[in-house]
């Protein structure tokens, strides 16, 4: 008998899923030291950009959804992400400044020019790159304007840009600034969800 792999992949999805649970949230309006401390933080990682992190992330809309391991390495403006799913089935998207190149699809490598459209067409999946970049460390994107709201630790709680809500759900304190552990962004009907496991900033 064939494996179901549709089944297990969304069996293997609401387990992450559901180790990713959030408490509560807390959303405060924030004041002027929270802000302060916030444009603290954002002036720290402004230059930060040569980092790994190790996770797992989750990608869905109101149809598909796909999930599995993640490492992300930044290197100033490229990139690399390999993302390995259930039963050794791997993804990597390489790319820097207008041109991007996709690895592991059945017909083989795909390249464009916008890994973005490039990922929407092979895969079907809506990642807002460009903000995930700053979204990611816990910062406001150059996109656009962004409302902040904060929770109980004084850290941003919610950040709303470029109509995408993204939801801090958990922070690595041990972190001078503190980093992201969990982001959830959506824009309906698309959801992306990250957590992560390690961060090495150099």
């Amino acid at each position: 008998m064939k494996p179901n792999y549709r089944l297990y992949t969304a069996a293997l999805l609401s387990l992450l899923l559901a180790a990713c649970a959030p408490r509560q949230a807390v959303r405060l309006q924030g004041d002027t030291a929270m802000f302060n401390d916030q444009q603290a933080r954002e002036q720290a990682l402004a230059r930060t950009d040569r980092w790994t992190l190790e996770g797992r992330i989750a990608v869905s809309d109101a149809h598909t959804s796909g999930s599995g391991d993640i490492t992300w390495v930044q290197d100033g403006e490229r990139y690399e992400f390999t993302i390995r799913g259930p039963f050794g089935k791997s993804f990597r998207l390489t790319g820097s400044p207008g041109q991007a190149l996709l690895e592991g699809m059945d017909g083989g490598p795909v390249g464009g020019a916008d890994a973005e459209a490039l990922l929407r067409k092979a895969l079907g999946w809506e990642v807002p790159l460009r903000d995930l970049r700053a979204w990611v460390l816990g910062l406001r994107a150059d996109g656009g304007p962004a409302e902040l709201s904060f929770g109980a630790d004084r850290l941003p709680s919610l950040l709303q840009q470029d109509g995408w809500n993204v939801d801090y759900r958990e922070w690595d304190t041990t972190h001078r600034p503190a980093l992201p552990k969990k982001v959830f962004a959506d824009k309906k009907p698309f959801k992306v969800k990250l957590s992560i496991d390690s961060w090495d900033l150099r």
